[in-house]
């Protein structure tokens, strides 16, 4: 079931009436229902995965505290259960065809073997936060549950269990268990997060694909038009995954749960460190727990914490897909990094305080992020190598005319993601459960509320794609 149906929204509604009419554990029965409903809506055995997950991860983690002795070893059969279903549905063809690509390019013809599989929406979240759990009822961070209900509602919550937040357990379990009462401002908040969620994808997002798509779609799209159609991807794919987020986290809250959040921002990044501190901030934040950190971390010296991080992004690049230009764009970041990690060690701190230095930083930031969002984009390495070499003193004056039309456009539907930034109070900004609502935003947001619904039906395109991230 996708967020953006009429569907979805006859089942909120439903569920969002009986989760307050139960109580106790007819209310999680209730959401681990709805939960699995929701994901195995339009496939049902993609649910088999997902018990898969939730038996493997549940009885491993009671393995481990119940057991001294074989603790380790359920760690890893855990974490290789979970690998190995992403082996098989995920990466089996990738590693496939590079085998075969390999052994043909050295002389040894070898047909590629032919296998048809469908992979399930949200493979790689669920698996991710399944490994989580895992690694910390091994590290001691909190004490594996013995109820089978709420460690299947936990892997199953149906908001986030196709494309995140990647919920850590100790932040989403005690939730689950515990009671909830219905208060105004989560109502608020909700409904709120939600309407936006939906004019983010169906009105922004949506919108600038047809000019992202449309450009990809070209033979030998010249410089400025290239480049107006990167851009153009940049806004939508922050569009449509902080909309997938925002649309989760309304839904969660109107459910009483608060879910953490994903996005802060991240085209305010002044350097590649500080984007992934704002960008998909669950998958940055596990990978460098569970990744950056066991492998070392800083400590040992920059030469060791530069091979950290390439391990790290490499590893990030090949989490969102099976195909090489993943991987170069896992390098592309991890270089990044390390770069700026150097250059900090040369350059005085003084300079970082001249004027318009952060202009210029957050600039430069937005440029090679762009750049990262080619690599991402475009799945055709030979197509990518052109468009990396292509010049802007080759574009003739219409293709800078299509290039200005083009990026006018996607600037265009721009300008609410603009305002929001600029005038962002986030609901969250008090601790969960102190928020004061007063009357006049509650007027202010009620007032927003509309003009977005309002926008959202008029501009809205005439079919909506499904969210990207629903691919990773």
């Amino acid at each position: 079931m996708i967020f953006q149906s009429l569907d979805y929204l006859v089942f909120l509604v439903v569920v969002f009436t009986l989760h307050w009419v139960l109580r106790g554990e007819a209310r999680k029965w209730l959401l681990l229902t709805a939960s699995y409903i929701f994901f195995g809506y339009i496939h049902l055995w993609f649910l088999f995965l997902l018990w898969y997950v939730t038996l493997v991860v549940y009885g491993c983690a009671l393995g481990i505290e119940r057991s001294r002795r074989y603790r380790k070893a359920f760690l890893i059969l855990g974490i290789a259960g979970c690998l190995a279903m992403l082996g098989v549905f995920k990466y089996f063809h990738f590693f496939v065809d590079s085998v075969v690509y390999v052994l043909n390019a050295a002389g040894l013809p070898v047909l590629t073997p032919s296998l048809r599989i469908i992979l399930p929406a949200g493979i790689s979240f669920f698996a991710f936060q399944g490994m989580s759990y895992i690694v910390d009822v091994y590290r001691g961070h909190i004490h594996a549950r013995s109820s089978l209900i709420d460690v299947a509602l936990f892997k199953a919550f149906f908001p986030q269990l196709v494309a995140g937040p990647i919920e850590r357990a100790s932040h989403l379990l005690p939730q689950l268990e515990n009671s909830r009462v219905l208060r105004l401002e989560l109502l608020v908040d909700g409904l709120f997060l939600i309407i936006w969620g939906f004019f983010k994808k169906l009105v922004i997002a949506d919108n600038v694909a047809v000019v992202a798509n449309k450009v990809f779609l070209l033979e030998d799209p010249g410089f400025p038009v290239l480049w107006a159609g990167v851009f153009a991807f940049c806004i939508q794919i922050f569009a449509d995954f902080s909309a997938y987020t925002d649309i989760a986290r309304g839904t969660a809250k109107l459910l009483g749960v608060n879910l953490i959040e994903n996005f802060r921002h991240p085209y305010l990044a002044q350097s590649p460190a500080d984007f992934w501190r704002r960008w998909h901030i669950s998958l940055s934040t596990w990978f460098r727990d569970y990744v950056y950190i066991p492998l070392g971390g800083n400590r040992g010296g920059r030469w060791l914490e530069a091979r950290n991080i390439m391990i790290t992004f490499l590893l990030s690049g090949l989490w969102h897909g099976a195909n090489w230009n993943f991987v170069l764009w896992g390098a592309y970041w991890g270089l990044l990094i390390v770069i700026y990690r150097f250059a900090g060690d040369a350059i005085p701190e003084r300079f970082a305080s001249l004027p318009g230095m952060a202009a210029a930083r957050i600039a430069l930031m937005f440029t090679l992020t762009n750049i990262g969002w080619l690599l991402f984009r475009e799945t055709d390495f030979h197509y990518l190598m052109r468009y990396l070499t292509l010049s802007p003193s080759a574009a003739t004056p219409l293709e800078w005319q299509a290039g200005a039309y083009f990026a006018s456009l996607v600037l265009l539907y721009s300008v609410p993601l603009m305002i929001h930034m600029a005038m962002d109070r986030r609901s969250d900004a008090a601790a969960p459960g102190q928020a004061v609502l007063r009357y006049g935003s509650l007027a202010m947001r009620t007032a927003t509320a509309t003009a977005l619904v309002t926008l959202t039906l008029l501009l809205r395109t005439a079919t909506s794609a499904d969210f990207i991230y629903f691919q990773f």
